[in-house]
């Protein structure tokens, strides 16, 4: 295996900008490398297998939440979040963690849940108490209406009412997720600043930035007024499954409060106490996802990126669909930055969801890397593989045991990494894995591909090295992105670098004409097509055209 690692820069003399177009490789812990044969992936695993991050030429590392926690929703509900759980390993663990990445040149990015904590943290349970105690209001309670029912007409994302009653008090308290994950009242500062100093405890232990989960969960409307129901046709499952009646209100007052700029300018301020220190924040919104993008990741003031989910639905990814969304994009988010992800934890792998045949899976990789905005990649789908298809009795994704079968959970992307065809585990663990490794991943394990010059794991390394070897791809201006038939056109520009680029998203060959100028056509590597002396090209099924202009 050849390495490409980059040489860690001086802190001192950091690039601040590192995030604008960086290559983040998102590792979901429990399912990523197991050190020590109970079946669950861990911090030692992942500092094991650096050497083949570092080797895919990533900026950054994300990590999915490792902190101490009953695993209710598996770590995204926290009941401490200055420790390590011991599944995953110790904080000593984390340090070695950070050395290691540090060493070869890739960044820490990890997962903050700030919005809700588990029912079992200290906080939560002394709130509960009492009505009257040090904090009893860091979370969103509310009384009952008279005829005893919820305070209002919330929905929860994993279904059934937001609200859960609790005896102690006598309310009930507000989550948007699971009843074990009552949300954190933000509109009381020392809230804020309790979890500004979670911010600090990570920074301060070398972490280079943060993914922040559901970001504009993080206020509730003060009057905890109903959102207002939303009409069939403007309904779609992007946040949650179709079976979801959460799909039929429009959230207008149970996120997405204005209250939400003043904390992430806080949180944005202690980021800006480090050097080079960024954030990428999840936007789960169905009907306002690219606005919000826009608005929390504007100027300096608030994070430097975030992700919505145009590209993470089931909607096919055709040229007219990546055309709309980038008109979109312009219109509400003209001064942000997105971060572009096809596949993570929480949805459909897209090889399945999509449908993508090995050809398509390369020409998306390609496009991908050559969008403007930074861009996640998620684990295995370098590998290529598919969702795994599971019995009921095997899931552990309370999600999808709630809507089985219509909708399965998110289980089929988390089952674990495939590195060899050592043992029935495919060299994750040496004992029963959390969740079973399907047999048809091991034909696609990191051994095999390794071994296979074709290999998309290649093809991945080459997609990344053409986005670091160009500017214009990394930090460049895009122009308007055209829909011609089945070909996506745009044009990358930074500092005089020009670069061309077309992707045929079809099985049907398409022809060209590159814009007036003198053109060289680049990514040979990546099965780019070149052009006849008249600027034609002829590209073929799933085919790109990447070309620079010649000065």
């Amino acid at each position: 295996m050849t390495l490409a690692i980059k040489t860690q820069p001086d802190q001192n003399a950091a690039d601040k900008d590192w995030w604008r177009g960086a290559v983040i490789y998102q590792i979901y812990p429990r399912s990523f490398q197991d050190s020590n044969g109970d079946g669950i992936g861990d911090l030692l695993g992942i500092v094991q297998r650096m050497p083949y991050i570092a080797s895919l030429g990533v900026d950054a590392i994300w990590i999915s939440p490792f902190f101490t926690s009953p695993m209710k929703d598996f770590g995204y509900d926290v009941s401490n979040y200055c420790d390590v759980d011991p599944m995953f390993g110790t904080l000593a663990d984390f340090d070695a963690l950070i050395q290691t990445a540090h060493s070869l040149g890739v960044k820490v990015m990890i997962d903050l849940v700030l919005s809700h904590s588990s029912d079992q943290h200290p906080w939560f349970i002394e709130s509960r108490a009492s009505r009257d105690n040090d904090k009893s209001d860091w979370y969103v309670w509310a009384d009952a209406k008279p005829d005893g029912t919820p305070p209002n007409n919330w929905l929860s994302i994993f279904g059934g009412s937001a609200w859960h009653w609790d005896a102690r008090r006598c309310q009930y308290y507000l989550h948007n997720f699971l009843t074990s994950q009552p949300d954190l009242n933000l509109h009381n500062p020392d809230v804020q600043n309790a979890l500004l100093d979670v911010e600090r405890f990570w920074l301060d232990r070398g972490v280079d930035g943060f993914r922040l989960d559901t970001i504009n969960f993080y206020f509730a409307d003060r009057l905890l007024r109903d959102n207002p129901p939303l009409a069939p046709e403007k309904r779609n499952d992007t946040i949650a499954p179709a079976v979801n009646p959460y799909n039929h209100q429009e959230h207008l007052y149970s996120k997405n409060q204005p209250e939400n700029l003043t904390f992430l300018h806080r949180f944005r301020a202690v980021m800006e106490e480090y050097p080079a220190i960024a954030a990428v924040g999840e936007v789960g919104d169905a009907q306002h996802g690219l606005e919000l993008l826009g608005q929390y990741t504007r100027g300096d003031d608030f994070v430097q990126m975030c992700y919505a989910f145009e590209f993470l639905s089931k909607e096919p990814l055709t040229a007219a669909r990546i055309a709309e969304v980038f008109d979109q994009l312009d219109s509400v988010a003209a001064d942000g930055w997105a971060c572009w992800a096809f596949s993570n934890h929480d949805v459909m792998r897209h090889v399945t969801r999509w449908d993508l045949s090995p050809a398509a899976q390369k020409l998306f990789t390609t496009m991908l890397m050559c969008l403007r905005g930074s861009v996640c990649i998620y684990q295995g789908e370098e590998l290529g593989l598919p969702e795994a298809e599971l019995e009921f009795e095997d899931l552990q994704d309370p999600y999808g045991i709630e809507f089985w079968p219509e909708f399965k959970g998110r289980d089929g992307c988390r089952t674990p990494m495939v590195w060899e065809p050592s043992n029935q585990n495919a060299g994750f663990s040496t004992g029963a894995p959390w969740l079973p490794v399907p047999s048809a991943h091991a034909s696609l394990s990191v051994a095999a591909q390794e071994a296979d010059p074709g290999a998309l794991l290649h093809h991945y390394r080459k997609a990344i090295s053409l986005r670091h070897s160009h500017a214009a791809l990394t930090k460049g201006s895009q122009t308007h992105v055209q829909a011609q038939g089945d070909v996506v056109i745009l044009t990358r520009e930074h500092e005089g670098e020009h670069l061309f680029c077309a992707f045929n998203l079809s099985d049907d060959p398409a022809r060209l004409h590159l814009p007036p100028g003198h053109w060289l056509t680049i990514g040979a590597e990546l099965n780019s097509a070149a052009a006849n002396a008249d600027g034609q090209v002829e590209l073929g099924p799933w085919q790109p055209c990447l070309a620079i202009r010649r000065s």
